[in-house]
This record gives C-alpha cells, structure tokens and sequence, in this order.
C-alpha cells in the first residue's frame, strides 16, 4: 500500500505515508475554549429546516437541569444501544485538488450483530482493497470513527466537559437546547468531543451534533490530524435517538518533517449507521435500577437530512 506520495516523489525513495484522524465535514469556524472549532453549520449547508438561535434562558428548568436530564437519558441509551445490532459503512476518500475527484479511497461495510452466546460480534461484509496514498487510517482513526463520531454525552462523561448553554433553536420541527461542549483537561491519550450539541426538548437525547476530535497530533513527523464532523441521530425504534449519518470534509495540512512530505490533503468522509434492530435476548436491559428493554411501536422523528 506505501506508495510516492506524488509525481513530485518520482526518483525518490517512496515516503511513509501521513496519518489521517479519523474524518472532517463541511467548512466551519468560530473559536470556543481553547480550540478552534466549529461554531455553526456553514450558511451553504445549513438545511432550511433551521430556525434562528434564541438565545433567551429556558423555561422552567435552568439550563443545569436540562444538562443533567439529558445525561441520565445518554446514559440508558447508552445501555441500550449495546443490545441493538446495525450496520456501519465506512468511506473514505482523499480528493485531488487538480481535478476534484476521488483518488483514493478507504471503504468497509460492517454488521456489528451478537453470537449465540449473546456475545457482541463485528462481521466485515465488504471491504474492497484499499486505495488509499497519501495517507493511512491510524488508530485513532477507528477510536474515532467507533466513539467520538456517534458521541454520547453521559452522566458518566459531564465531568469532564465545560457545557455551556447557548439557547433554543428549532430544526425542522424539532425544538432543541443548543450547548457549547469541551474537554476541561486534556489527559494524555484521550480524546475529546469539542463543538456543539442539539438535544431535544422533550426526549433529552442528542439529535445533531456539530465538532472535531481533541486534540491533534501536530508534532512534525507524528502529525494526526482531525477536521471537523457533524452527526445526524433519528428516532428510529420510538424511544431513543440513534446516530444514522455522520459526513465529514476538508483540507488537513501536513506540515511534513522527520522524511514526510509538506502537503495538503482533501479529505472526504462518510459514515453510515443503519439497520438498527434489537437483539432479542432473555434478559431485559437495566439501567439504574429502570428497565429499558424497548418494547415501543418504531416511529420516526428527524432532523432535516444532510445534503
């Protein structure tokens, strides 16, 4: 797979290729904390569907409470989501700045499903080679891609996060809170959700969430780098909010050093989760003491689709 990094390598020795952190989207700005991430959906991919920001205090619970209510609520769906099984498709695409197409590409479809013990099991379904050249998927990446891109904010998880609360927005005919969220200390060799979070008013669930993965490496020579991504969730069993869709892209920038290449590198990305269903087990879920095994009728309420 380690291949010249460009025409420019010709006659030269092939160079290791750049680590790539997991995946980018649209193009975002806006400084919060001490990073910076993204402060809005870019006006060009903002869907119709959202409303203005009300930056007035909710009413009837402080913004706290919510942050609390929906902890507890990530925390059962949290539970529950382990005894769901679904499919994951994974793509991604490094884009060349000349022609604007595709010229390399990482692509697997998984079903994450349960043995007959019970016993959570990831099937690889299609996984074509590899055609990736002027980057490598690391670590990171797959920790990404498995934990912070479908992020989950559960009461086990607020402490460590600054949440700030921004306002009420509605999306298509969801009315959410908007929060501001960011690691308060950056241990080493963790990583962060950092951007911000829609949850909805009345199921306390995240439903959108818009950000990147802290921090990145940029030591020359080691850089791991991460644009930033947005993630879509959808009702999709009439109780909890299920990450469905996540789209990331931009241009990482590889400062190079240490035998790299100095290069700019375009960067797509798709994640798919669909399928959901519930694995039917003899035993119930428990959560805290509550039984949330799920036996609601599905139903669909969504955020508008991305573009």
């Amino acid at each position: 797979m380690i291949k010249p990094l460009s025409a420019l390598a010709a006659g030269l020795l092939a160079l290791p290729l750049l680590p790539l952190s997991a995946c980018g989207v649209f193009a975002f700005s806006g400084p919060t904390h001490a990073y910076a991430a993204p402060a809005a959906l870019a006006a060009e991919d903002d869907p119709a569907g959202f409303g203005p920001l009300d930056p007035t205090p909710p009413t009837g619970l402080t913004p706290q409470q919510i942050i609390e209510k929906f902890g507890a609520r990530e925390s059962a769906f949290n539970t529950a989501r382990e005894n769901y099984t679904f499919r994951q498709s994974v793509k991604v695409d490094t884009i060349s700045e000349d022609t604007n197409k595709v010229d390399g590409e990482y692509y697997q479809v998984t079903d994450i499903t349960f043995n007959r013990d019970g016993r959570r099991e990831e099937h690889v379904v299609f996984a074509p080679q590899n055609s990736l050249e002027r980057v490598i998927m690391s670590p990171a990446d797959f920790a990404d891609i498995e934990h912070r891109l479908p992020f989950v904010l559960t009461t086990e998880d607020l402490p460590q996060y600054d949440i700030t609360y921004l306002g009420r927005q509605k999306i298509d005919e969801i009315d959410t809170y908007v929060f501001q969220a960011g690691p308060k200390v950056l241990e080493k060799n963790k990583r962060y959700f950092q951007g911000k979070v829609w949850v909805d008013q009345q199921d306390f669930q995240i439903v959108l969430i818009n950000g990147k993965s802290v921090p990145d490496d940029k030591r020359k020579g080691h850089e791991d780098l991460s644009p930033p991504f947005t993630t879509y969730y959808e009702q999709v069993d009439g109780k909890y909010w299920f990450p469905t869709y996540t789209k990331a892209e931009g241009t990482l920038h590889f400062s190079g050093g240490n035998g790299y290449m100095s290069q700019d590198v375009h960067m797509r990305t798709i994640v798919k989760y669909t399928d959901y269903k519930q694995f039917h087990a003899t035993s119930r879920i428990i959560y805290n003491g509550e039984d949330i095994t799920n036996q609601s009728e599905p139903q669909t309420r969504t955020p508008p689709p991305p573009k």
